[in-house]
């Protein structure tokens, strides 16, 4: 796992600095380093250096880490193939608690920002909910699909947990009693990715079928369909204000591999394409707006390279190349970001 940092200036006297994880598809790497600069004409310099900009820390696993997600500002929750899911303190490195119960390789983390709860999902079909201030013991279990979970995702409140598979269903549980509530099928809908629209009954989904729908949990039926995208859909984030989502796709040599910037409102809309990677992007963020006079979108991509992008013009404000790494698989904001 690394630690990455960035900093996007202007020509005036100011910088966006952030912090965020990413999950990388070898444990152990050797980095090449190199550093280029240059100025942009809208007054931004895009960097790329690698010898200062991220800190590796020990294994946390013995195996191949396949996903990240945060857990507070301190913490953030992994899992991979040893199939075990590990609580993590980034700002010093060390493992706070191993948590065992799947069978096979993690596929999902969703934690419950803020709470010392988060669930996994796995190829083993089953989700299961952890708390980090109780035992190693899952809480809670949901079984229910017949292939591998590759979408999970929890409301606003809590209260419910929606869960996506290969076997093109989606699942709706009350986290509470462990029950399914819902459940919904579309053809060919091999689930890659789930995310909660903040404050809103709304879930949006990526697909293999190169499709990005938008599920209303209220009866869990689909309340509108993107355009079909050229290439498998492998991510989805939605903007803290719920008014954005962002997706990326699969792809080889720059064919595919962009992000996508969604309107989530009436339009519903694409609003602009973030183009530079050379194979599958395989994970998409919004970076924290906190103070930052700059909207800003992180990607990680199979060519072992993390982008930030200038969320408004979809120009690259900063590259981060982490050659011999490994495809890099998962992102997650690690602190806020602030204006220096």
């Amino acid at each position: 796992m690394l630690l990455l940092r960035c900093h996007l200036k202007r020509a005036l006297p100011q910088k966006v600095s952030c912090r965020f994880c990413a999950v990388m598809g070898k444990l152990q790497s050797k980095f090449k380093h190199s550093t280029y600069k240059y100025s942009r004409p809208d007054g931004f310099i895009e960097e790329k250096i690698q010898t200062k900009a991220f800190q590796e820390y020990s294994p946390a696993h013995v195996d191949t880490v396949s996903v990240v997600a945060a857990l507070n500002s301190d913490l953030c929750v992994s899992g991979g193939k040893d199939k075990t899911a590990v609580a993590y303190n980034w700002r010093t490195g060390n493992v706070v608690k191993r948590f065992k119960g799947h069978e096979r390789e993690i596929t999902k983390i969703a934690c419950i920002y803020k709470s010392s709860q988060f669930f996994s999902a796995s190829r083993d079909k089953m989700v299961m909910m952890w708390d980090l201030q109780s035992s190693s013991q899952p809480r809670q279990q949901f079984s229910g699909h017949t292939m591998v979970v590759t979408g999970l995702t929890v409301s606003p409140d809590s209260s419910q947990l929606c869960t996506g598979s290969r076997d093109n269903t989606l699942l709706l549980w009350d986290v509470g009693t462990g029950q399914c509530a819902e459940r919904a099928s579309v053809s060919r809908n091999l689930v890659t990715h789930l995310c909660w629209v903040p404050r809103e009954h709304y879930i949006l989904q990526t697909s293999e079928d190169k499709t990005i729908r938008l599920w209303d949990s209220r009866g869990l039926q689909v309340a509108h369909t993107f355009p079909t995208q050229q290439h498998i859909q492998t991510y989805c984030e939605v903007s803290e204000d719920g008014h954005k989502c962002v997706s990326c796709s699969s792809g080889f040599e720059g064919e595919g591999c962009e992000a996508t910037l969604w309107d989530l409102r009436q339009t519903r809309s694409r609003i602009c394409e973030y183009r530079g990677h050379f194979q599958t992007v395989a994970s998409c963020i919004f970076l924290p707006r906190a103070l930052a006079s700059m909207p800003a979108i992180a990607t990680s991509s199979h060519d072992c390279k993390v982008k930030i992008w200038n969320q408004d013009t979809g120009a690259c404000l900063f590259t981060l190349s982490l050659d011999g790494s490994g495809p890099l698989t998962s992102l997650a904001v690690a602190d806020s970001v602030s204006l220096l």
